[in-house]
């Protein structure tokens, strides 16, 4: 390109910028020039430090510098003086890094310099002119090797079709509309084109008039790959946005994650946070899947309500958060989501927005899968290559504290459930009824309940139920939880099947008390009395708690809305009381703890009558598809307990012989 150009060219490489060519014109002005020498040796003339360190500030910096200089090569004759522009623009060669120096004839104006200096102004890796008439014109090759298409010929229109289509209306209305250059007469344009492989990589144009002066002169356009570049300055930027996250916990920190990476880096971003006992959790097995924060980029359905769902854990999913591996699932136009890998709500959204990609992307610290993020992509959004979900995973791990304060949480909370199900014990066989009891924790790792249940036999049969729920949601309230049921049960043991509950509950509430063992508790303490006629006698005292449910064989469930005394633990003194009723064959009695009817969005009388009527509807399942059934009434922000009795129903008599 340089060997017959008017500037003078040399070209230097390696880091003592070893001179490694000079063109024709080069050896006219400075003389021949040994190459292979660093150019500290080669330009070793009184005059040459300005040239010198604009070379040196080039490749240093890996921009391109300019300055004048005068050279006079007859020292004694005045008129030998000749006015140099000195150019360093680093550039590739076949050695690595280096530096192309222009030096430029300024003494004496001319079209030629002012072609060439823009050139130097605007040298890149695809240089292309567009001239006065609106055709364009490739100078030096590099569309071809950056796009797999030949150079586009014509007017400006024939580039357009490459062009991201969210970019193109800027990128005319630059190119076209009069875009005013900047302080250095430089236009610049930053747009995406598409690649030989099919994604779009961030490319930038620097355009320069070739005479500023004149309005319908030639512009030389030089573009360059800038996708590396770019990346890292949108790595950094996000980095920064998502290290100022205020959130203390999970769901607040990443709700202004998925604000940042939307629509950054994808249109879409799902978190769901899971709570399971065990990891890795056996195939199918029912995980809690929580919608913490989500967020959609503009011109999208809007994503639905967070909240809590069941979601079984199929093998591709369980497979997927075992290896810590994200994954890409391209998607038909309107066609089905690959099922068991994201809630059925979210499947539905992904369907209405038109998504054309999902990806998966397990959170993790460690060895510790907290849960996954969902992120999609839609219309003409690019399907997310290696580099997009290498950076999505690395900006939904920045929230490090938030997500220890979890992790620490999470540890806490298997080791309260732990004390809880080595309490919770399976109820006893007793003869004439049926007994099952449930627990279900609550659906955040954040929270641990206090919540319990017990079921066992007095020396003479008497069966004794308790149901209790110590108020709190951290290890302090589970470890205080086994404290109150181990207390209750060997009080209730010792004081023999005579003594009356009520009686019961206040020992239990003053040795509580005494001890300082919970702060606020509440409690059902009954005895029940199987009758010879196949009744069964229950007595109960209540202290604070949700009134126990009877399901009578025949007719609506009700609740037992006999006045409840004070909970434990806050004013030890008062007389309690003790209630009886008749339970017949057939029926169900139900104890349960505030979990299963308490919602922030309903009375406690809204969640005490769905109860009673979501039983009176299942009341013939059997006890364990019951508690099951029943369990789903719970929003699952709070964990519950259940124990339930059903009295046998009496058999008819066979028929008596003819």
């Amino acid at each position: 390109m340089f060997d017959g150009a008017v500037p003078a060219a040399a070209v230097f490489t390696g880091p003592d910028n070893r001179l490694l060519y000079t063109n024709d014109a080069f050896t006219r002005l400075f003389g021949p020039r040994q190459k292979g020498l660093p150019a500290g040796e080669v330009f070793s003339d009184p005059d040459a430090y300005r040239f010198l360190s604009v070379l040196e500030a080039a490749r240093t910096t890996g921009r391109a510098r300019q300055t004048a200089g005068e050279r006079r090569t007859d020292p004694g004759a005045a008129d030998q003086a000749r006015h140099f522009m000195y150019t360093c623009t680093p550039v590739t060669t076949a050695e690595g890094p280096g530096v192309l120096a222009l030096a430029m004839d300024t003494t004496t104006e001319s079209a030629e310099r002012r072609r060439y200096e823009a050139l130097v102004k605007a040298i890149a890796h695809m240089v292309w002119v567009k001239h006065a008439d609106g055709t364009i014109e490739e100078t030096v090759p590099g569309w071809e090797r950056l796009t797999g298409t030949p150079p586009p010929s014509g007017r400006l229109g024939s580039v357009y079709p490459h062009v991201h289509p969210r970019d193109r209306k800027g990128l005319r209305a630059e190119w076209e509309g009069g875009a005013t250059p900047d302080t250095a007469g430089v236009v610049q344009s930053d747009y995406r084109l598409r690649a030989a492989e099919g994604t779009f990589r961030h490319v930038r144009t620097r355009a320069v008039p070739v005479d500023p002066a004149d309005p319908d002169t030639d512009w030389i356009a030089a573009t360059v790959d800038v996708e590396d570049s770019w990346n890292r300055q949108l790595r950094d930027q996000l980095l920064v946005k998502v290290a100022g996250a205020s959130g203390e916990s999970l769901p607040e920190a990443f709700a202004e994650v998925v604000q940042v990476i939307v629509p950054e880096l994808t249109d879409y971003c799902l978190i769901l946070l899971l709570s399971y006992d065990d990891w890795p959790p056996p195939d199918h097995a029912e995980v809690t899947a929580r919608r913490v924060a989500a967020a959609g980029r503009s011109g999208l359905p809007a994503p639905p309500a967070l909240r809590g769902q069941s979601l079984p854990v199929t093998g591709e999913l369980r497979d997927l958060l075992v290896r810590h591996t994200p994954r890409t699932f391209p998607l038909p136009p309107e066609g089905p989501v690959p099922p068991g890998l994201v809630p059925a709500v979210t499947e539905r959204w992904l369907t209405a927005a038109k998504a054309t990609s999902m990806t998966l992307i397990p959170l993790t610290v460690d060895d510790t899968v907290l849960g996954y993020a969902v992120t999609a992509t839609s219309g003409d959004t690019p399907v997310p290559g290696t580099s997009e979900v290498s950076l999505l995973r690395e900006v939904l791990h920045q929230p490090q504290r938030p997500i220890r304060k979890v992790l620490d949480l999470q540890h806490a909370r298997r080791i309260a459930l732990g004390l809880q199900r080595a309490h919770l014990t399976d109820p006893p066989s007793v003869p004439g009824a049926t007994l099952a009891a449930r627990y279900q924790p609550a659906g955040s790792d954040s929270e641990i309940g206090g919540d319990w249940y017990d079921a066992f036999t007095l020396p003479d049969g008497t069966l004794v139920l308790d149901i209790g729920d110590v108020a709190g949601h951290d290890l302090p309230a589970a470890t205080a939880m086994t404290q109150m049921r181990s207390m209750l049960r060997a009080l209730a043991y010792a004081s023999g099947p005579g003594a009356a509950p009520a009686d019961t509950l206040a020992h239990l509430d003053e040795t509580a008390e005494g001890l300082e063992t919970a702060a606020f508790a509440t409690a059902v303490h009954a005895t029940l009395h199987r009758r010879a006629d196949g009744t069964w006698r229950f007595t109960w005292s209540n202290a604070g708690h949700p009134p126990p449910l009877v399901i009578p064989a025949n007719g609506d469930a009700h609740h037992l809305d006999a006045p409840a005394d004070l909970p434990l633990c806050v004013l030890p003194g008062p007389g309690r009381t003790t209630h009886t009723h008749t339970l017949g064959p057939g029926d169900t009695l139900l104890l349960y703890t505030d979990g299963l009817v308490e919602t922030p969005s309903a009375s406690l009388d809204t969640g005490l009558n769905r109860l009673a009527t979501e039983a009176t509807v299942c009341r013939h399942q059997a006890l364990p598809d019951l508690l099951r059934t029943l369990q789903r009434l719970s929003d699952q922000r709070d964990d519950t307990a259940m124990i339930a009795l059903r009295i046998d129903p009496v058999l008819p008599e066979p028929p008596s012989p003819e």
